[in-house]
């Protein structure tokens, strides 16, 4: 990540390149010292240097690393936790964190997990040798490096004979969901044990994707972690055994290091089989498991993590004093943006695809049918006009959508119910020609574009914010559309005002301003989406202009950074921390003979803070519908071919057709490392994105084709389900793995 304005340009000598991650306690940035040698290099955020606390945590911190010496640890290169802000450097390892990996590509698997395994034993080994107990080891505190991974961040650990004042005043005390039950009950009794049950959390986490004590909620995770069994579904057996002694209670019944490292060893043997199966098409895979019935003993026995236990009140209530305090700090210091990517991926079954959501059957409805609540009749309100179809998005399990003619509604993302359809929105004059656009789903709310114009009237233009759990709204504030249409960025929805020239920030769920900021005057400016940060393009209103000016705003204050650059291409997305644009191409007199989707001629990589550019020729003119994503940018022609090209290189990697007619850009799965495309008459095919290969084509689930071109809604990931919407209205739902399931009623 580059760095932000505020952000120093050097700490102790050593200049910092960008940051690396940000957490509770400060900010970790990549440093180069004056000799090349490149250090990680963290710094208390400066609202915590003055406190006493933190400042005496960080000395611990420094001390405890300073401690250990290993191959599967992070060494300490300098450090002063005296200087105004305290500071550590670190050795740099090339590298993600587990998170990142995990995020990105899925569970572990191999040969790769049996590295990443006995590299954490060898680096805990280290650790308590030097007396030390880290007591917050997670994902996003392993570092994947070639040789192995990294243990880091020891803010919180411990010499093992100490007892745990700081972590006593409830400031930070770990993860929920790789915390042993000794650090939630009672912190006196963590020792070098504590870190071989969080070390066995997080293996069952890594090899599947989910924590063997998961639950809706941190209070309920802890909860879990003290009372119940784990959950190991999806663990070899081998492993298995292990892992069950390592997620026992009492701290004493839990084995040694050593021991460990010899089972692990026999458990993950260097020739394993457990290879990824990539069946090619839908006709080969295998029939779906039988459903558990309440007469089958497995089902009866099974846990059952979808809904809270309820147990004794008096058995548990110290429990629940003592994870009331301690959850507190964790959710509101938390783990920091450094564990974003702590989110975790669904179960894996065989193979690539990934386990459904408990309950979970293929369901097909439209945005027309019956709600539950609020606007009962969807088709009664729809707009004069064409109609567009819906414009959907996933958020906490459920699918919300608008569009022209389609009222906001909310539907169930396990069942395909429609559970409201708003009520909310301003009344509209019956004569009058409206539509909806979807800006986004934030926050627990809902926001939407709203226009109409009564006969004879002017057109008017709205925000509405509606509660994402019942439809009604929360607010709604008329705005500018000359200056452009408002958009989401983040949790800010953003208001352009040609009047003043200026760009308001508000809450996406208060509709509270955040802030306003002037925009360039004399130029036209619009979002230019990179998927990360708050961008505008900005142009001259009338005369065409071979330059533009790209403004970057930071979100927290609306403070601008503006570049000039050249005005010849689309930004598609992120790589490698800069902007992703397309050249079109051009004839032989330099004039641009590219349309909306191509042909392009070059990828072009922008810094966002200098402007510096890179360009790499394309092998040949690629056009179509792109998607970028894990360095590789998917090229979806009207004839149905998609065409994969390296970032990097500029090469295509592979090019398959198609039976889809007109179809959506590509919906790019790094899970399952699959590509998705629909069209509009409902037929959905899956492509390896790393090799081209067809997985499978569905037949069409449309209840009509629309005879005009428009850009189609792409596919939607639902916890390794599938939505898909259609021009008609329809909404349904697919099991990768089953593609030919058939679709009961929503």
């Amino acid at each position: 990540m580059s760095l932000n304005k505020d952000d120093p340009r050097s700490v102790g000598g050593y200049k910092l390149v960008d940051r690396l991650g940000s957490g509770g306690m400060g900010v970790v940035y990549r440093g180069r010292a004056r000799s090349g040698r490149e250090v990680a290099v963290k710094v208390v955020h400066a609202q915590y240097a003055a406190d006493a606390v933190f400042r005496t945590r960080f000395r611990q911190e420094i001390e405890a690393v300073r401690k250990v010496s290993g191959a599967f640890t992070a060494p300490v290169v300098d450090a002063d936790p005296e200087a105004s802000r305290p500071w550590m450097a670190t050795q740099y390892v090339p590298g993600r964190s587990l998170a990142e990996r995990l995020s990105e590509r899925g569970p572990v698997r191999g040969a790769e997990l049996r590295q990443l395994v006995l590299g954490l034993v060898e680096a805990l080994r280290d650790i308590h040798r030097a007396g030390v107990v880290h007591r917050d080891l997670k994902p996003a505190n392993v570092l994947t490096a070639e040789d192995g991974p990294r243990v880091i961040d020891f803010g919180i650990s411990r010499a093992a004979e100490d007892h745990p004042t700081l972590t006593e005043t409830g400031q930070m005390i770990g993860t929920p969901p790789f915390m042993s039950p000794e650090q939630l009950t009672d912190p006196r009794k963590v020792g070098p044990a504590s870190d071989v049950f969080s070390l066995a959390a997080l293996v069952v986490y890594a090899a599947t994707g989910r924590g063997p004590f998961d639950a809706e909620s941190p209070y309920l995770t802890a909860y879990h972690v003290v009372h119940d069994e784990p959950v190991l579904d999806g663990v070899p057996d081998l492993l298995r055994a292990v892992l069950e002694r390592c997620l026992v209670k009492e701290a004493a019944a839990r084995p040694g290091l050593d021991e460990l490292s010899r089972e692990f060893a026999r458990a993950l043997p260097e020739t394993s089989g457990a290879q990824e199966t990539m069946p090619l098409h839908h006709a080969e895979l295998p029939s779906p498991p039988p459903t558990k019935s309440a007469a089958d003993p497995a089902a009866a026995t099974a846990p059952d993590r979808t809904r809270p236990r309820t147990r004794p009140l008096l058995a548990v209530t110290g429990t629940i004093v003592t994870l009331a305090l301690a959850l507190t700090a964790y959710l509101l210091l938390g783990p920091g943006q450094a564990d974003s990517a702590d989110r975790k991926p669904s179960s894996p079954t065989t193979g690539r695809w990934t386990a459904l959501p408990s309950g979970w059957k293929p369901w097909g409805t439209t945005v027309y049918a019956t709600a539950a609540s609020g606007l009962k009749d969807g088709l009664t309100l729809r707009a004069g006009g064409p109609d567009a179809g819906p414009e959907c998005q996933m958020y906490e399990g459920s699918v919300y959508c608008t569009g022209d003619g389609v009222m906001p509604v909310s539907l169930d993302g396990v069942t395909g119910r429609i559970d409201w359809r708003a009520d909310g929105v301003p009344s509209l004059p019956r004569k009058s020609s409206y539509t909806f656009a979807l800006l986004g789903v934030v926050d627990d709310t809902m926001l939407v574009r709203q226009q109409y114009q009564p006969e004879g009237g002017n057109l008017t233009t709205s925000v509405i914010a509606l509660d994402t759990e019942t439809g009604k709204r929360r607010w709604h504030r008329t705005v500018d559309a000359d200056a452009g249409y408002p958009y989401l960025s983040g949790d800010l929805v953003m208001l352009p005002n040609s009047i003043r020239s200026t760009l308001t920030a508000r809450s996406a769920r208060t509709g509270a301003e955040r802030w306003t900021a002037p925009l360039p005057s004399g130029l036209h400016c619009a979002p230019a989406d990179s998927g990360a940060d708050l961008h505008l393009r900005c142009v001259p209103d009338a005369a065409p202009s071979r330059t533009m000016l790209l403004v970057s705003f930071d979100r927290s204050d609306g403070s601008a950074r503006r570049l000039t650059l050249p005005d010849h291409g689309t930004l598609v997305g992120r790589y490698d921390g800069r902007l992703l644009y397309l050249d079109p191409a051009e004839d032989e007199a330099g004039k641009v003979t590219a349309g909306e989707d191509g042909p392009y001629s070059r990828i072009r990589l922008v810094d966002p803070d200098t402007g510096a550019a890179t360009t790499t020729a394309l092998a040949k003119e690629y056009e179509g519908a792109v998607t970028a994503g894990d360095g590789t940018l998917w090229f979806v022609g009207t004839s149905g071919q998609v065409t994969a090209v390296s970032v990097r290189t500029g090469k295509r990697l592979w090019q398959t057709s198609t039976s889809l007619e007109n179809p959506s850009r590509a919906t790019y799965d790094p899970r399952a490392h699959v590509v998705y495309l629909a069209s509009a008459g409902g037929r959905v095919a899956a492509l390896d994105a790393k090799k081209g290969t067809s997985l499978w084509e569905t037949s069409q689930r449309a209840r009509w084709v629309d005879g005009f071109e428009r850009a189609l809604p792409r596919v939607l990931l639902h916890k390794g389900a599938l939505v898909v919407t259609t021009p008609a209205g329809d909404v349904f739902t697919l099991d990768p793995a089953h593609p030919d399931r058939k679709s009961v009623s929503g």
